[in-house]
């Protein structure tokens, strides 16, 4: 029998916490004994794995012991106070918040990008999950950049509800129904109304302008990448329950043609190729949602310099914009390292 391992789920009654579970379900982890972490007020609830009744506790810094590895999604504070507590006890934490992605001893991994990078996971017992946008954009354009470097890179984000959390998703359901049915719309979680509209504001704004979600993008996609590629931008919060949206512009060093740039995307791990505009047919939310592929399509050079191209980029951020990319992670920690 293979070897069974130990896992807490701290952030477990979350929207990305719930479909955790259900991945490590349908991939099969190897789990032994599974443990869900949550704040006092969830603790007591009574919640599943593969079928099996599993009781909520309340996370605390004596949590962690006998487990070999934690997965964190109850955002950035609570990873920074309990990652070293866990990492102490012997666990090796995924962090899927902000809370460690650009500490320099702390790998920051896309397992189609860089999974050499999980070597690395010694430094501080810390793996970092990237930002959901940043993940479905260099995981398009990985096998772009090996066959001619990306210099510069425009992306502007369509991102989903889903991204902010349940809170946000009810947010939106509610404030359709009420605009529907004739009543004003409240808000709560976003500083504007986002049932039939738009908002040019993921997160709080720099003074450099940008708000702190294009911000990620841009080093982030620089740290996975091992380049220093130029990037710039826009994130914009849409009315779009799951799945994010990406029109991504890049300049490479040669010129890919838009028939080069199929047969790559073909043949890359965690891509699938939808583009047959002719008939219609390119990546939507609707079609990434409840899927694990990076949808890639629209794809056409950009008439506007010598050596770039257009991407229409999908994927469900709650699956490998953040689930089960720390789950992909988890397995080759256990396939690789771990003994």
């Amino acid at each position: 029998m293979s070897k069974l391992w130990n896992i807490a789920l701290v952030g477990a009654t979350g929207a990305v916490g719930n479909q955790m579970i259900e991945c490590l379900e349908e991939r099969n982890f190897p789990v032994g004994k599974i443990k869900y972490l949550a704040s006092a007020r969830s603790a007591g609830e009574v919640m599943e794995f593969n079928g099996k009744p599993v009781l909520v506790e309340e996370l605390t810094h004596d949590s962690f012991e006998g487990i070999d590895i934690a997965l964190f999604s109850a955002g950035g504070d609570r990873s920074r106070e309990f990652c070293p507590s866990a990492a102490r006890a012997g666990a090796v934490c995924i962090d899927n918040s902000s809370a460690w992605r650009m500490d320099p001893d702390v790998p920051l991994v896309v397992p189609e990008v860089n999974p050499h990078a999980i070597a690395r996971y010694t430094n501080k017992g810390i793996i970092a999950n990237p930002n959901c946008s940043t993940i479905q954009m260099v995981v398009a354009l990985k096998p772009l950049h090996d066959y001619a470097a990306i210099k510069r890179i425009v992306v502007s984000t369509y991102q989903a509800v889903s991204g902010t959390g349940k809170k946000a998703i009810d947010e939106l359901r509610v404030q359709t129904g009420e605009l529907l049915n004739g009543r004003p719309a409240k808000c709560d979680i976003y500083p504007h109304r986002i049932a039939f509209n738009c908002l040019p504001q993921i997160d709080s704004f720099e003074p450099n302008g940008y708000t702190k979600e294009e911000m990620k993008m841009v080093f982030e996609t620089k740290k996975i990448m091992e380049a220093e590629i130029r990037t710039t931008a826009t994130t914009v919060r849409v009315p779009v329950f799951y799945g994010h949206s990406e029109s991504v512009n890049i300049e490479t060093e040669k010129k890919i043609t838009v028939a080069k740039a199929m047969e790559l995307l073909k043949h890359a791990p965690g891509v699938e190729v939808v583009d047959d505009v002719a008939n219609g047919v390119y990546p939507m939310p609707i079609d990434a949602a409840g899927q694990d592929l990076t949808l890639v399509g629209r794809i056409r050079e950009d008439d506007s310099i010598d050596n770039g191209l257009n991407l229409w980029v999908v994927a469900d951020n709650i699956r490998k914009g953040a689930a089960t990319n720390a789950v992909q992670i988890a397995e080759i920690l256990i396939e690789k390292y771990l003994k």
